[in-house]
């Protein structure tokens, strides 16, 4: 037995039952990107008002995930997966979900890594999307991923076997191991991370959709301490990365200025900040010269 379903009033209807929690523009961009990846449907389509046959187990499957949106569950958790640097990463409420602000750290960071055989960690790695598509990008690279949440890291290992991207992934927190001293066997070449950095008093003013679905371990840090993890990387790196190593974080736009200038005084040379696709000031990036460090 099939269920027909006009296309038309069917995108409208799930766009109309978003607007309690989005603006008009964006409720209808989730519902034609909801139908569009899955039942594999365009814009013309809907348009034309085609119709969509569905079994009974389909049918139950569009109305719990109906559901689901409407009581303000991200769209990527909805569907299972998020797209970023041009492939796809399995998400859960485990994981933040990939933003394409971060496209831009990926780009930085890779830029910022000429050796062909180069060591590189990822502090934070949630989904594994910046580790996993540095290894893409890299494929001689030797990388490194490090979350603090066991779900977190399974998610991401899952994401790295689909992608064929080779990363070594420990459960590890940069903050206590920021206070030890001994450098490691081999330095990185690279630190790269998307530490949390919103501050707790900003999720009154954040989207449900966000907050009462996001991992708040990966979102928010004390409002009394906004820096908490660029203190932990920034010292971290003055012990584990290689002379000339680089180090390079996505920052809070507020903080960006702050998080260059707490590089410096940990010093870090060539210091840069630097905007994302929307022009936002959201990543700092510093090269640790051994030399000219024990000189100051």
């Amino acid at each position: 037995m099939k269920i027909d379903h006009s296309l038309f009033r069917l995108d409208r209807m799930i766009a109309l039952r978003l607007t309690p929690d989005y603006d008009e523009r964006e409720a209808k961009a989730i519902a034609a990107c909801y139908l569009a990846d899955r039942f594999k449907v365009n814009r013309t389509d809907i348009l034309l008002d085609k119709t969509l046959s569905l079994t009974c187990e389909e049918n139950d499957r569009l109305q719990e995930d109906i559901f689901r949106l409407e009581r303000g569950e991200p769209l990527q958790y909805v569907l299972g997966h998020a797209e970023f640097d041009g492939h796809f990463f399995e998400v859960s409420p485990a994981v933040l979900i990939p933003r394409v602000e971060t496209v831009g750290l990926v780009e930085l960071a890779a830029a910022r890594c000429s050796k062909g055989r180069a060591c590189i960690l990822d502090v934070g790695t949630g989904s594994g999307c910046i580790a996993a598509s540095l290894a893409l990008r890299l494929p001689d690279a030797d990388i490194t991923a490090w979350d603090i949440s066991p779900d977190a890291l399974a998610v991401a290992r899952g994401n790295a076997a689909s992608l064929g991207a080779n990363i070594r992934f420990e459960q590890k927190d940069v903050i206590p191991l920021s206070e030890e001293s001994c450098p490691p066997e081999r330095p990185f070449d690279l630190i790269v991370s998307n530490p949390p950095y919103i501050r707790r008093r900003e999720a009154a003013d954040m989207a449900r959709h966000v907050v009462e679905h996001e991992p708040h371990t990966a979102l928010f840090v004390p409002d009394y301490d906004p820096l908490v993890f660029y203190r932990a990387l920034g010292r971290f790196g003055t012990t584990h990365l290689a002379d000339g190593g680089v180090l390079c974080v996505e920052t809070h736009r507020d903080y960006n200025r702050h998080v260059l200038e707490l590089f410096e005084l940990l010093g870090y040379d060539d210091v840069s900040a630097s905007n994302d696709c929307f022009d936002a000031p959201r990543f700092v990036c510093g090269v640790m010269r051994r030399k000219s460090h024990h000189q100051q």
